[in-house]
């Protein structure tokens, strides 16, 4: 028996385009053209609901609300014109299933709905394994991602390096329908524009000097799966209309090619910026920000959730001995509450890349509280990566010209040798405020 599905919209047009889609499908749709309407119409028959979220009086999600008191187990699917809705994250939270956006790809509503259908979601055990956490805030922040993780909506991870952007992203796509397709990642702070382009989008041979053969791009090799953008907010901005466009027409054009080639993918973008503060200051682009930003999860920093941190260290021990030092069993509770004591500014990076050290270093069993301490003290020795480093670099350089100046940012810029937007640039990107390095009574504002 094919499953039944009530389809809600007030735009009859679009109500009876759906409707002939789903039944070519093989469902059995009923139709109202109000939330009253789609009331009366509710009974145990009734398998899943799709239904508009603009709608003349009752809206979708006024509807939802409804649908909740009645049939809370019911699954409703939440269709949107909107590329970015505030109500999407507190729907989310409130057990709508998921979104589908305007224009409607066809393989999309169906993938949507199967899942819907198919019934509870993936067990941790096979989505979030890695994942290691026992905060009640991660724990709400998995429960909101494993419901967006079965639409096809544009997710944005917000946070701090080395909180685990991408493997939040990874633990997405494995709970997304599109798991079985492939999950592929670029850091795109990492490379310059035109190699960046050529990695998203492809090349066709001689494009550019050392074009030599033609190349496909990430968005091909990730057809069908998974995009995941880090540091989407160091995206130069040229580079960030070709995205924009990619988005819109479903379909990339690669570099020195005439030919569009349509691509099918769900895009998870990650960065530590403020994008918001970004898009005021035009270094990013409100209509792309807009569409990524449909659902934003927000991963909070290690010192936020403190109980994570012997969970995170007695994981990483037990990892790193089957890597390095099988001889060694854990950590003592002085070594533990050490840890635990600690802000940890590189986050669970930092906190993994020392657990690492001392266990591959350890002669004993037990990693001892010295063994931690002199790994803490030590922490020049403990490698970060590149962008890490650079990163590091450019804020330490930038806080020093402005103390020399004295907070005058034009005369900073001279003597780094940029040019003064570029110069203000970097300093919004590390929210270095000249002000802040003005003399006040004698004396620098900052140290």
């Amino acid at each position: 028996m094919s499953a039944h599905i009530l389809l809600v919209d007030d735009d009859t047009s679009l109500l009876k385009l759906l409707s002939l889609r789903l039944t070519s499908s093989g469902y059995t749709v009923t139709c109202a053209e109000s939330g009253p309407d789609a009331l009366q119409l509710l009974d145990d028959g009734i398998d899943l609901m799709l239904t508009d979220l603009r709608m003349e009086g009752m809206d979708g999600l006024e509807l939802f609300d409804q649908v909740q008191k009645r049939r809370p187990e019911l699954p409703v699917v939440i269709i949107t014109a909107h590329g970015s809705i505030p109500e999407a994250v507190k729907a989310t939270q409130d057990g709508v299933f998921g979104f589908l956006t305007k224009p409607i790809n066809r393989e999309q509503l169906l993938e949507t709905i199967e899942s819907a259908l198919s019934g509870t979601p993936s067990s941790p055990e096979d989505w979030c394994q890695e994942i290691v956490t026992r905060s009640n805030m991660m724990s709400e922040l998995l429960a909101q991602a494993e419901r967006v993780a079965h639409s096809s909506v544009s997710v944005l991870v917000s946070g701090a390096s080395g909180s685990g952007k991408e493997l939040l992203a990874r633990a997405i796509h494995k709970a997304s329908p599109r798991r079985s397709q492939p999950f592929v990642a670029i850091n795109c702070g990492a490379l310059p524009e035109q190699l960046l382009e050529s990695e998203l989008f492809g090349h066709v041979k001689g494009a550019f000097t050392g074009a030599v053969s033609r190349h496909q791009g990430l968005f091909q090799a990730a057809d069908g799966g998974t995009l995941f953008l880090d540091e989407i907010g160091d995206m130069p901005l040229p580079l960030q209309v070709k995205l924009l466009r990619a988005l819109q027409e479903r379909q990339i054009r690669p570099v020195g090619s005439t030919d569009s080639v349509p691509v099918d993918v769900r895009l998870i973008s990650a960065t530590h910026r403020d994008l918001e503060k970004a898009m005021q200051e035009n270094d990013f682009r409100e209509d792309l920000y807009y569409r990524l930003n449909v659902v934003n999860l927000r991963l909070p920093p290690l010192r936020e959730r403190p109980e994570d941190i012997p969970l995170l260290a007695r994981y990483f021990v037990e990892r790193a001995a089957a890597r390095h030092n099988s001889k060694v069993k854990g950590l003592s509770p002085a070594a533990l509450t050490l840890l635990a004591q600690m802000a940890w500014p590189g986050n669970v990076r930092q906190l993994e890349n020392v657990v690492e050290q001392v266990t591959a270093l350890s002669t004993t069993p037990i990693i001892s509280e010295g063994a931690i301490a002199q790994a803490l003290s030590n922490q020049d020795h403990v490698l970060p990566t590149f962008n890490d480093a650079r990163a590091e670099f450019e804020q330490r350089y930038l806080i020093k010209v402005m103390q020399i100046t004295e907070g005058n940012a034009s005369q900073a810029a001279r003597i780094a040798g940029r040019n003064r937007t570029d110069f203000y640039k970097l300093l919004n990107k590390y929210d270095l405020e000249p002000a802040r390095f003005k003399p006040e009574n004698g004396k620098l504002k900052a140290g």
